[in-house]
């Protein structure tokens, strides 16, 4: 189950995930395994803007540092708020955040053509003063100013999947590949970090292939995809085999900007063999599961 980033802040944090929870301990009640993956893209923002701010005092972090330092903190507070929200409802589970590893193919095209914008918006003379200092790519995002653009390689597999699933089998409840995972590369001396931010529901359908699970929920603000969206009459989608939902992205009906990470995945985790996947916000994904609202897409017949 993938939710985007919260907000900055430590208390807002707290406070958005206590009103966005309780859907969940609702889940656990009814007998369901949970595993909990989300985004980090505001905070890898506020942390960008930190290193920028102190840049003469502290050295800058890596990329690959910046996900793991963010999908601690968000998973720290995932952790405490769900706990504590389980134990007022009498629920004994264990919540446990889990550092995740992704690994990525070191010859992905994207590591020679970035193409995800991260971080915030500077004007034009910023981003050159930038680039020049760290060796940043920058591009004009949307017409709204300057962004950093870092690779974003395709996820192949999650090397925590195995520790995952022995907590799953234990009773606990794992927040795992936090912000897409930490990306890492294989090399003749070991594993080794590199600057990149994974699609976050591209990892998460890996993720939920290798534990077998059987549904996969990709949680957003609207409570199903809609086709034709921006326009005069956009309709919303209940159902949609994988095939189907394919052909809508090739034909560019999701932009990458939008919900297309989302189709994507959830296509990639039914072709792989799961029996479906449902995009729906996370006060609907109670009657989601029931087939009652959300937009599921599953098998060819």
């Amino acid at each position: 189950m993938q939710s985007g980033g919260e907000g900055s802040g430590a208390q807002e944090w707290f406070a958005a995930l206590e009103r966005s929870l309780p859907p969940l301990v609702d889940l656990v009640r009814a007998g369901h395994d949970l595993v909990l993956t989300h985004g980090n893209g505001p905070q890898v923002g506020d942390e960008l803007l930190r290193m920028e701010a102190s840049s003469l005092f502290v050295a800058a972090l890596s990329l690959d540092l910046c996900v793991a330092e963010t999908a601690g903190s968000i998973g720290y507070a995932i952790q405490q708020v769900l706990g504590n929200l389980l134990r007022a409802a009498g629920i004994d589970r264990q919540v446990v955040a889990v550092s995740t590893q992704v690994l990525v193919p070191a010859d992905d095209p994207d590591f020679e053509r970035p193409s995800k914008p991260v971080g915030p918006f500077y004007k034009r003379a910023q981003a050159e003063r930038l680039a020049r200092q760290y060796g940043w790519r920058t591009v004009e995002d949307s017409g709204r100013g300057w962004r950093r653009v870092v690779p974003s390689p395709r996820p192949l597999r999650v090397l925590e999947a195995a520790t995952i699933r022995s907590l799953v089998d234990g009773g606990a409840i794992p927040i795992a590949a936090g912000g897409g995972g930490i990306p890492v590369v294989e090399t003749p001396a070991g594993l080794r970090g590199v600057e990149a931010v994974i699609e976050k529901d591209l990892a998460t359908a890996v993720l939920a292939t290798a534990l077998g699970a059987d549904t996969v929920f990709f949680l957003t603000g609207v409570d199903r995809v809609m086709i034709g969206y921006g326009g005069s009459s956009p309709r919303p989608l209940d159902r949609l085999t994988a095939s189907e939902a394919r052909r809508l992205l090739d034909a560019g009906e999701f932009p990458r900007g939008s919900m297309g990470p989302k189709v994507e995945a959830a296509v990639r985790f039914v072709e792989a063999g799961g029996q479906r996947a449902v995009i729906t916000s996370l006060d609907q994904v109670g009657l989601a599961l029931e087939g009652r609202a959300g937009t599921h897409i599953v098998r060819d017949v």
